[in-house]
């Protein structure tokens, strides 16, 4: 069989596109990225968010269409034997031989209202083991866990880390609600990937983050933390709070993510939303430029929010 892949709206590695290809290679079949000159015996399409822009270019060179992900459908599952599979790391030429992506657990005990993972995952549960990703020398492991720290069994992967002394970086972000001083101490004697990601979603989070942060630095951590803001209805609230990251220093960085309604995929952003995104995501400009100074359009100054 001829195999096609689609990546409709990330560049991302796509965790399930890579355990379908590893899967169909198994079965000696030809697998490649989608090209609109090859025939297909089968295609599948991933989309990651329902709010990005489809795949609009007709598609008639494939026998059978597969669609998946959450940006199609949240109850559509891989087959378990597809999932158990090794990733096929070989699709992208960005992931180098010593790193590895999963997840150890799934689900998510919070209902936040901009999430999608409650409602797709359920509760939080066992998923894998960190020996069952970091295989092959793979020693940076990518771990795409909602909420390691809400579940006695995502502790208990984190010691196995640190005994197994590999290198990790949750990258959806830790509750800093859940540290405690023993879980602090845990966190410090990890080996991060550049820094420890916090949710930093409310004005009530900022006090959880202070507080965990200095939990963690109490233990040695002299790192990087990088902070998830969702922006929600009120500009003066969303702007004091990534503000308050950035006076607190260069090694708290916070990122905008504007609000998406999960049941409006028509939804359109506003203009504010946009634009303090703009300044807090550009590194560069948002260490050297105050937001009153920020130009996101020619003739437009964002000190007129303000």
């Amino acid at each position: 069989m001829n195999i096609g892949l689609l990546a409709v709206d990330s560049n991302y590695p796509n965790l399930a596109l890579m355990k379908i290809s590893a899967w169909h290679k198994k079965q000696g079949n030809r697998v490649e990225w989608y090209n609109p000159f090859e025939h297909y015996d089968k295609l599948y399409m991933a989309k990651v968010f329902s709010f990005t822009e489809g795949y609009h270019q007709y598609i008639n060179n494939a026998d059978c269409i597969e669609k998946g992900g959450t940006g199609y459908d949240i109850q559509k599952l891989l087959l378990e034997q597809i999932d158990r599979m090794q990733p096929d790391y070989s699709l992208y030429s960005s992931i180098d031989h010593k790193t590895a992506y999963g997840f150890l657990t799934r689900g998510c005990p919070n209902k936040c209202k901009w999430c999608v993972v409650p409602k797709k995952e359920g509760n939080i549960r066992p998923y894998m083991d960190i020996e069952e990703i970091a295989i092959e020398g793979r020693k940076n492991i990518i771990l795409m866990d909602n909420n390691i720290l809400a579940s006695d069994y995502g502790l208990g992967q984190i010691e196995k880390i640190i005994r197994l002394n590999l290198h990790v970086d949750f990258n959806q972000g830790l509750d800093a609600r859940l540290v405690t001083d023993d879980i602090a101490k845990l966190l410090a004697k990890v080996k991060w990937i550049k820094r420890i990601r916090f949710g930093c979603d409310t004005p009530k989070q900022i006090v959880e983050c202070e507080r965990a942060t200095a939990l963690i630095e109490k233990y040695g951590y002299k790192g990087e933390y990088f902070f998830y803001c969702i922006l929600l209805d009120d500009f003066k609230e969303s702007f004091n709070r990534v503000n308050h990251w950035r006076n607190k220093g260069r090694r708290y960085l916070p990122h905008a993510q504007p609000y998406r309604d999960l049941n409006n995929p028509r939804q359109v952003l506003p203009q504010w939303q946009k634009d303090l995104a703009g300044w807090v995501n550009k590194k560069w400009i948002f260490r050297t430029c105050e937001f009153k100074d920020f130009e996101p359009r020619k003739g437009f100054k964002c000190r007129e929010y303000l």
